[in-house]
C-alpha cells in the first residue's frame, strides 16, 4: 500500500479523499491508504467513514505519508510551511492544490530539491466529476507523477498542462464551477419569476447543462456550430443571444477569468 497524507481537510481535500476512497475502478486508488490531519476535528471525523486514518499533527502526516498533499488555503501556507517544512525529505513528493503556488515557492520553504506537483482540481470531484489539470516539477519521477494523476483519475478526468500555466488554468476548470453556478442560479431566478417551479426549473437547465457539455465533448462539431444548430432564423434562440451579445457577455466572461488569474499571481508574489 501506498501512503498518501493530506495536511488540511477541507471541502477540497474532502472531495479528493472522498473520491479516492469510493472509487472502484482505479488500480492506483486501490493500492492507496488515506491519512489526514486538520486542527478541525469535526473534518477529521467525517472522513472515518471513509476509512481514512487521522493524524495527530501535520508532522505526522509527512512522517507516515511519501505523498503529502498540501489542502489548505494559499493564505495559510506560509505558517504551515515555516512551522513543519524542515520535516520533508527528498523522497517525499510534495502535492499542492493551493492556488497561485508555485513549485519553486514550496522548494524555498523545505528543501531545494523537494519533488512537486502542481494540481488546479474543482469540486465536482465530490461525485466522480472532477476536471484536474496537473503539473510535474522536477526531481519528480514519472512514476510518481502517473500515481498523483491516478489519484485525480479515480474521481474525474484529468489534463496535463506546463506549469507556466497553472495560474491561467484556473479560471477554465478551478474556480468555474462558482461561474457557472451563479449563471444558472440567473435562469433559475427567472423561471421563478415567471411563475415556474424552482424545483422544475433546476432539474431542467441542470439536465441542460449535462446534455451540452456531452454535445461539446461528444458531437464533433465546433461550438460555433452548435450554436447555429440551436439557432434558427428570426426565433426565440437568436433573440436571446442578441441580448446576450448586447450585454457583452463574452468580455464580461474575459474580464472575469482575467481577474480570477491575477489574483492567483498576487497570491505567488505573497
Amino acid at each position: 500500500m501506498i501512503n498518501v497524507g493530506f495536511i488540511g481537510a477541507g471541502n477540497m481535500g474532502f472531495a479528493i479523499m472522498k473520491g479516492v476512497a469510493e472509487s472502484k475502478t482505479s488500480d492506483n486508488a486501490n493500492s492507496i491508504s488515506l491519512f489526514a490531519y486538520d486542527i478541525d476535528t469535526d473534518k477529521i471525523n467525517r472522513l472515518k467513514e471513509l476509512g481514512v486514518t487521522p493524524c495527530e499533527s501535520i508532522k505526522d502526516v509527512i512522517e507516515k505519508c511519501k505523498y503529502v498533499f498540501l489542502a489548505v488555503k494559499p493564505q495559510q501556507l506560509d505558517e504551515v510551511l515555516d512551522e513543519n517544512g524542515k520535516y520533508f525529505t527528498d523522497d517525499k513528493v510534495i502535492v499542492s492544490i493551493c492556488a497561485g503556488i508555485t513549485g519553486d515557492y514550496i522548494k524555498s520553504k523545505t528543501i531545494s530539491e523537494a519533488k512537486t506537483v502542481l494540481v488546479m482540481p474543482n469540486t465536482p470531484l465530490l461525485l466522480g466529476e472532477g476536471a484536474t489539470a496537473l503539473a510535474k516539477s522536477e526531481p519528480t519521477s514519472d512514476e510518481e507523477f502517473e500515481l498523483v494523476c491516478g489519484v485525480f483519475e479515480a474521481c474525474g478526468k484529468i489534463a496535463v498542462v506546463d506549469e507556466n500555466k497553472m495560474k491561467e488554468i484556473i479560471a477554465v476548470n478551478g474556480s468555474t464551477p462558482a461561474f457557472i453556478y451563479l449563471y444558472s442560479q440567473a435562469f433559475i431566478n427567472y423561471a421563478i419569476s415567471v411563475g415556474i417551479d424552482e424545483g422544475v426549473a433546476k432539474e431542467l437547465f441542470a439536465q441542460t447543462l449535462i446534455g451540452s457539455a456531452k454535445m461539446i465533448t461528444d458531437s464533433g462539431h465546433s461550438i460555433d456550430e452548435l450554436i447555429t444548430m440551436v439557432s434558427s432564423k428570426g426565433g426565440t434562440t437568436i433573440a436571446g443571444l442578441e441580448k446576450l451579445r448586447e450585454g457583452n457577455l463574452e468580455k464580461t466572461v474575459e474580464n472575469c477569468c482575467k481577474a480570477c488569474v491575477n489574483r492567483a499571481y498576487e497570491l505567488s508574489k505573497r
